[in-house]
């Protein structure tokens, strides 16, 4: 029978000792918390009286700068900075002074447990206990070293439970699930501003909207703190060699700065008195590159998202004509227009008026001809090179010369579309994301030829549409899929390698991280062959090994599991 932890000791209150002294002292545990010096205490009580809906700290906390003062706990809990050294002394002192049933967890994102048990001696009564405190938690990850005695173990997933948390155990390896998945993906994310490709407001944008994230990568680390993010990824490195893990020269170059976030008043973004620009605040426009007015739009392709960009654009109040290949699928791309419509209707989103208005705004033909007059031209069409340079080279001849043309690719270059119409400067991409009528985000690329006019166009007809553009350059994946593809693509990587279930995979990224969906249901639900497209594309056009698609994610598509539309992929699917 586990044993029932009845006093607690947390050793650094900073923001992960924090959560922790919040957890268990609202739970009724008594909790001694222990900072170094009295600053270091006084702003760790800041930090738990914040995390509470009042403001005020939980009853049952005893504040202390003596490591002496945890003697009678029977769980300590270490969280201190990543550093082994550090880590290893207050745990060492802490078995001086604690009982010989006493249990010890670490909260180490990037050292071995086994390591730091090993070097303070409690091999058998050692876990670490990993949460990330960027976000409300419902999940935590309960780690074992190779003798962890089992009774510890379940006292502390019990103890897990009892704090209203999954506990998803997990064997000792670099990153645990959750590190090793968010560590990459947010180390991209500072890589991507590095480069310019994208501002910090529209990668964060782009990540939130897209993926329906809590927080924008960049805003994370910020939250994170800059210096722990560093810190955790050169301990990544060191152990893996995984060049993922070597952190972008952007984040020590901040850290080194000072920069390291919310707990200093500035990282990526500021967040001092009179700050404009602080994450989470108001994003700014496009101001300064020029617009021409759009009335008219266009849009080419009767599929999901062809119907669904022609409903945006209609209900915006444009007049709007939808060109498919056959009479037949005009028909039919205005029937699912309105039926999405109705749909809007029955659920009190819109008035029968403007249902009306919105399919009077729309005409579906099946001529190219009739976009003669459009201001703004949306291809959407299948995914292929070939048929769409094919396409844009009818829309250069048939399309006013000063049209905007838009490609709404997910991710083929925008440049090849752009250089078939003989007007390049006037070539754009607008990705709107599916279900078109629903998301909110528009990612408007840019290639090397793509004119202010054209783009500045492109940003404000996506927002007189309702949308929230966010601008990038013409490379693969844009923003979402260069960030999302990458870390779907590791999470196979885990399950494949390291028999860790895709219901532990899901559950640390949901109920740890605060994701809306764990990626192995996203993968189901996105198409395994459709994931395994995008991450080759990726792989061929930045050559790197760490981007090749994971083998079992090629077994399991060639083997006609794609996913939820064929009834298993990563999961069975019920009722298909």
């Amino acid at each position: 029978m586990a044993q029932t932890f009845t006093r607690t000791a947390v050793i650094g209150v900073g923001a992960v000792g924090a959560a922790l002294v919040d957890l268990l002292a609202r739970a009724g545990l008594p909790v001694t918390a222990v900072e170094a010096d009295d600053r270091a205490l006084g702003a760790g009580r800041r930090r738990v009286a914040g995390r509470g809906a009042d403001g005020t700290e939980p009853a049952g906390v005893r504040w202390t700068t003596r490591v002496a003062d945890a003697a009678g706990a029977d769980l300590v809990i270490e969280a201190v900075p990543e550093r082994l050294d550090a880590k290893t002394a207050v745990l060492t002192e802490a078995v001086g002074v604690c009982g010989p049933d006493t249990v010890f967890a670490t909260t180490t994102s990037g050292h071995s447990v086994t390591e730091i048990a090993s070097l303070c001696g409690t091999m058998t009564r050692t876990v670490g206990l990993h949460l990330f405190p960027a976000v409300p938690t419902t999940a935590v990850e309960v780690v074992s070293t190779p003798l962890t005695e089992r009774t510890v173990r379940d006292a502390v997933v019990e103890l897990a439970r009892r704090l209203d948390h999954t506990p998803v155990q997990v064997a000792d390896r670099p990153g645990f699930i959750g590190g090793a998945l968010a560590m990459t993906y947010l180390n991209s994310a500072v890589t991507m501003y590095e480069q310019r490709y994208a501002s910090r407001e529209d990668i964060d944008t782009a990540m939130t909207l897209g993926c329906g994230l809590p927080l924008g990568p960049l805003a994370q680390l910020d939250v994170m703190g800059l210096d722990v993010a560093r810190d955790t990824l050169e301990l990544l490195y060191e152990r893996t060699g995984d060049r993922a893990y070597a952190p972008a020269p952007l984040l020590s170059h901040y850290v080194a700065a000072g920069l390291l976030g919310r707990k200093t008043g500035r990282g990526f973004y500021d967040y001092g008195p009179g700050a404009t620009a602080a994450a989470g605040g108001p994003l700014p426009g496009r101001g300064g590159l020029p617009a021409r007015p759009v009335r008219t739009v266009g849009v080419v392709g009767s599929g999901t998202m062809g119907a669904g960009i022609a409903e945006v654009s209609a209900k915006a109040g444009h007049p709007t004509v939808l060109v498919a290949r056959s009479d037949a699928k005009a028909k039919g791309a205005v029937l699912t227009v309105e039926r999405s419509l109705e749909r809007a209707v029955g659920r009190g989103k819109m008035t029968r008026q403007d249902a009306d208005a919105t399919l009077g705004r729309l005409v579906a033909v099946s001529q190219l001809e009739a976009l003669d007059e459009c201001d703004l031209v949306v291809e959407a069409v299948v995914e292929d090179l070939a048929v769409k340079r094919g396409l844009f080279a009818e829309l250069g001849r048939a399309c006013r010369p000063d049209a905007v043309l838009a490609s709404s690719t997910s991710g083929l270059p925008i440049i090849e579309c752009a250089t078939a119409t003989g007007r390049p400067e006037n070539v754009v991409g607008m990705h709107f994301f599916n279900p078109a009528p629903v998301m909110r985000l528009v990612e408007v690329v840019r290639t090397a030829l793509t004119s202010d006019e054209t783009a500045g166009t492109a940003h404000a007809a996506a927002a007189a549409m309702g949308k929230r553009p966010v601008g990038c350059a013409d490379r693969a994946g844009f923003i979402v899929n260069a960030l999302l593809f990458p870390y779907l693509n590791r999470a196979i990587g885990l399950v494949e390698e390291q028999a860790i279930t895709p219901d532990d995979v899901d559950d640390v990224m949901t109920g740890g991280h605060g994701y809306p969906m764990g990626p192995l249901k996203l993968l189901d639900v996105v198409g395994l062959d459709v994931s395994l497209q995008i991450q080759r594309t990726l792989h061929d056009t930045f050559l790197d090994p760490s981007l090749a698609p994971a083998r079992y994610l090629e077994h399991l598509v060639r083997a006609g599991h794609l996913g939820s539309k064929s009834g298993q992929g990563f999961r069975v699917h019920a009722g298909r």
